[in-house]
């Protein structure tokens, strides 16, 4: 774990990256959004990944069109090769947010995986959550920030999704800067925007 050399798919473009790799994917089509983290879902579960998807719309309707686009069967979901989760409840336990509290969960959520047998793991979550006046949630880019590295340390793969409609253009802007790739029109390209987390937090963090 955290060696960074395993290439693998993320199952919607051709393309495979490095274990570990953080992205975000600002969209602003539902039927955009199911396909490409369908297809994440999905190449994960084909590569015997452990497979998470943190659901802020209601975990019912997630796991509902999991299964219907074929990602993964109840079974699946049962014995926990897929975790749905409410997202709300993953990133804030107790009621507030905490980006150590998250990066320990990201790690146990990797090493649960490899005692369990599981080749590798992946996440996605719908970051809509952070739009609630939750305590802690004003410290969500500086966790995005940070949280590049720690993934990249542990190669659990994510996609953070942000609806372009619910986000002001600014904070989508600042979602850019921390970010090292994002999905576009259905492909992950190399962020323009995106600022190393020590830059990122000394210029946007650290002192205000």
């Amino acid at each position: 774990m955290g060696t960074g050399t395993r290439d693998i798919s993320v199952g919607f473009t051709q393309r495979k990256f490095p274990a570990g790799t953080h992205m975000c994917f600002v969209y602003d089509s539902e039927a955009e959004r199911r396909r490409v983290i369908a297809g994440f879902l999905a190449a994960g579960v084909d590569a015997g990944e452990r497979v998470a998807y943190f659901a802020d719309a209601g975990t019912d309707d997630a796991m509902r069109w999991i299964e219907t686009a074929g990602v993964a069967t109840a079974a699946q979901e049962e014995r926990g090769h897929v975790h749905v989760a409410e997202a709300e409840a993953t990133y804030c336990p107790g009621g507030r947010f905490s980006p150590e509290v998250m990066f320990d969960t990201l790690r146990g959520f990797r090493n649960e995986g490899d005692e369990a047998g599981y080749d590798g793991a992946r996440v996605s979550g719908e970051m809509s959550w952070a739009l609630r006046d939750i305590p802690g949630h004003e410290r969500l880019l500086e966790y995005e920030a940070k949280v590049t590295g720690v993934l990249a340390e542990c190669e659990v793969t994510a996609i953070c999704q942000y609806d372009a409609a619910a986000w002001d253009g600014a904070t989508l802007l600042h979602v850019l800067r921390v970010h090292p790739m994002m999905v576009v029109r259905g492909q992950v390209v190399e962020n323009p925007f995106f600022m190393q987390p020590e830059d990122y937090l000394r210029t946007y963090i650290d002192g205000h």
